[in-house]
């Protein structure tokens, strides 16, 4: 009787690039049902620049990114946009 397969959806639904990778790294795409062949890009020149904020900002900013269900560095980025761009 062939193995019951799974979706990989329901397998990697909302996984941080790491976990994907560490998730991955121990299964194979011959167990999903769902696996298809797909075309993308990845820009590998991608830079990061490091700022410094006082203790106090830097708290307040990850208290209300968690609020809001985002990370510290996508919320500054958000609101650095807003004001410059």
């Amino acid at each position: 009787m062939p193995k019951s397969r799974r979706r990989i959806g329901e397998a990697s639904k909302s996984l941080s690039i790491g976990e994907a990778s560490e998730f991955w790294d121990t299964q194979s795409f011959l167990d999903y049902d769902d696996a298809k062949e797909v075309d993308f890009d990845i820009d590998i020149r991608s830079v990061k620049y490091y700022y410094a904020l006082e203790r106090e900002l830097a708290e307040k900013l990850r208290e209300i990114a968690r609020a809001r269900g985002t990370s510290a560095e996508t919320l500054l980025n958000l609101w650095v946009k807003e004001k410059f761009v």
